[in-house]
């Protein structure tokens, strides 16, 4: 499973955690302006924003698990099994294949606001990307620096809700995860009050009592729950050190280590693959593996955003450790 999150200091910073079982030899990869793309069902963009994110590359065409364009608006797609329901084409509807609806979106869109009412017209229908990528279950977040959407194809349709958390996890529907929040509104960053009784004396012999029945199994409801109350309650410097330290830190408060979630058979577990954060302000991707804990930076104005040719670069998984004698 997986954690979105959009946060803002100074800047604004888009990310996510990518929990797997297997990797699919995924890259930073950069998408320059004038790289031609071509969709299922609609019209081609022969130039566009430019795109930096982590994707797969397959038959020349950027599969991203989450971006961001030069403009400052960012996309994650996360898993969402069993409740992630594509459509037939519909002549009255633009028809977007999910594998397709990132580049659509970040391609040739600048703020949320402009999503939300190209979304009105869209379908996201039942074409899978080719045999060795079949169809995957998805449902998305999209930030800006002043909002943020989840957007789900469901059985009954498109929902595009507002998203005042700037978090996504996986199940259930972004309705209940939200309704659910309401069971953890006497969470406090404060120590705790007695409202047992004023009968009794209670010891607070702790520090964080306040927050005692705040999630900590690794269920997506429950993540999604930690992940709000802690970038809701998070306090950051507006440096890119500090930011960035903050940012990592809320992702790492929902991370999945090796061993805890049992997938299939006996040596499989899911695991956070890698974590992202993008500065939507500069264009710097940064990112850890699950074995990497140190800061890789791609910066995406460092090469030709003019050219045609996808430019990718391979994760440093290797553990990078700096020695002092």
């Amino acid at each position: 499973m997986c954690t979105g999150l959009s946060y803002t200091t100074k800047n604004h910073y888009f990310g996510r955690n990518l929990d797997l079982e297997f990797s699919y030899n995924e890259k930073v990869t950069i998408t320059p302006r004038n790289f031609p793309f071509e969709f299922r069902r609609v019209p081609p963009l022969p130039t566009h924003h430019a795109i930096i994110g982590m994707a797969t590359t397959a038959d020349g065409f950027p599969l991203y698990y989450d971006g961001t364009n030069e403009k400052g608006l960012s996309m994650a797609g996360l898993n969402f099994p069993d409740n992630a329901d594509y459509k037939p084409e519909a002549a009255d509807k633009t028809n977007i294949a999910p594998f397709e609806f990132i580049p659509w979106v970040l391609a040739q869109f600048d703020t949320v606001t402009q999503v939300e009412t190209a979304l009105t017209k869209v379908n996201l229908v039942d074409i899978p990307f080719n045999d060795d990528f079949p169809q995957s279950p998805l449902h998305w977040i999209i930030s800006d620096s002043d909002r943020s959407l989840a957007v789900e194809s469901v059985r009954s349709g498109l929902r595009v809700y507002d998203n005042p958390y700037g978090v996504l996890t996986n199940n259930p529907t972004f309705d209940i995860q939200s309704f659910n929040l309401n069971n953890y509104m006497h969470l406090s960053t404060n120590p705790p009050e007695n409202n047992f009784s004023d009968q009794l004396r209670f010891d607070t012999y702790s520090r964080g009592m306040g927050a005692i029945g705040l999630p900590g199994d690794l269920s997506s409801a429950s993540r999604f729950a930690k992940a709000v109350f802690t970038k809701m309650n998070s306090i950051s410097g507006t440096s890119e050190s500090e930011s960035l330290s903050q940012f990592f830190q809320i992702l790492g408060s929902v991370a999945q280590q090796r061993g805890c979630v049992r997938v299939g058979g006996e040596d499989s577990y899911e695991i956070t693959i890698y974590s992202s954060c993008c500065n939507t302000d500069t264009g710097v991707y940064y990112y850890t593996t699950y074995e990497n804990s140190q800061i890789t930076g791609v910066d995406m104005h460092k090469v030709d955003l003019d050219s045609e040719e996808l430019v990718d670069y391979p994760l440093t998984k290797g553990q990078q450790i700096a020695m002092h004698n």
